[in-house]
């Protein structure tokens, strides 16, 4: 059976990977990230909608965590302030901190685990575009929930509007709630953390980073439950995608290199594998200085139709 590669099991990749090269790409694929949340703002009154409805499949299910944890969180600013801050800026600073760590120390697995990420990232770029979500935040006051970034703005950077700094709000999409990418790409660096980590710090790491984003998404009420199952869902679609990526992105490559190559040099000259030029030879012909062999102790020397015609007497004995 043909052998498939997963993210993060692969050899080592067939040409070397350079940093001047991976941090163009990975700033190219944020900016489409953010460009598209931003250009894709959607309909209010049918992010609106999707919100609620979210809300009642919840409430069907029975599924109830955001309020009590927005609830917490606004009555006690010891856990919301800290949770405003993980919410506004951890995933700027872990998700490219872990990308690094794999590049400079686990090369071997740092294609894989990148092309899983990206992909990953334009499949919840989908997600925005299709299902422009409110987040809990933004609904009327009366489904009960606090904008706990707006509660305490006063301690942080951010204004009323998301995690922007003050008077950016408006150039973000404050309606790409579903999926969560803070729980995806939290996740993501939960399981590098986990598999390539090899101290138990980094595995416990590996295991509170996902679960703490994710309350404190429901908790500082912008995301829903199923907002972070949803991230975790798209994490789950691009870590099995990421090997097709991978293999079509080595196809273009090779037709890339195959095009742009210098042509190969035509056989025969200083390139021929024949030995003596391209010359012919034939059997008993001798190379230009070659020495005459001399034959054993009591042999006959070898009469050939060539030394027939040598005039040169033979050697004293």
């Amino acid at each position: 059976m043909p052998h498939t590669e997963t993210p993060g099991t692969e050899a080592a990749p067939q040409t070397r990977l350079r940093w001047w090269t991976e941090l163009p790409l990975i700033v190219l694929v944020y900016a489409c990230y953010s460009a598209g949340r931003l250009l894709v703002r959607g309909d209010v009154s049918d992010a609106v909608d999707h919100g609620l409805a979210i809300l009642r499949v919840e409430k069907a299910l029975f599924l109830n965590a955001e309020h009590p944890l927005n609830r917490l969180f606004t009555r006690e600013p010891w856990l919301g302030v800290p949770a405003d801050f993980w919410y506004a800026s951890l995933h700027y600073v872990v998700t490219p901190a872990v990308l690094v760590w794999l590049f400079r120390s686990r090369a071997v697995r740092y294609r894989a685990a990148r092309t899983w990420l990206m992909t990953s990232t334009f499949i919840g770029l989908i997600g925005f575009t299709l299902l422009p979500t409110c987040p809990p935040r933004l609904l009327e006051a009366s489904h009960g929930f606090v904008d706990t970034m707006a509660h305490y703005s006063s301690y942080g950077w951010w204004g009323g509007e998301a995690s922007a700094p003050r008077g950016l709000g408006g150039m973000t999409n404050q309606y790409a709630a579903m999926p969560s990418l803070h729980v995806g790409w939290a996740l993501w660096c939960g399981v590098m953390l986990w598999r390539h980590g090899g101290t138990r710090t980094a595995k416990v790491a590996g295991v509170v980073y996902p679960l703490v984003t994710t309350l404190v998404v429901m908790g500082t009420a912008n995301h829903y439950f199923l907002d972070a199952v949803a991230g975790a869902a798209v994490m789950g679609a691009g870590f099995l995608l990421a090997p097709s990526v991978m293999r079509a992105a080595d196809r273009v490559r090779a037709r890339v290199t195959a095009r742009f190559s210098p042509a190969p040099q035509g056989s025969g000259g200083a390139n021929s594998p024949i030995v003596s030029g391209g010359c012919q030879t034939s059997a008993g012909d001798r190379f230009p200085r070659q020495r005459e062999q001399r034959p054993g102790a009591g042999a006959e020397p070898d009469a050939s139709s060539t030394d027939a015609g040598n005039e040169t007497p033979a050697p004293a004995r």
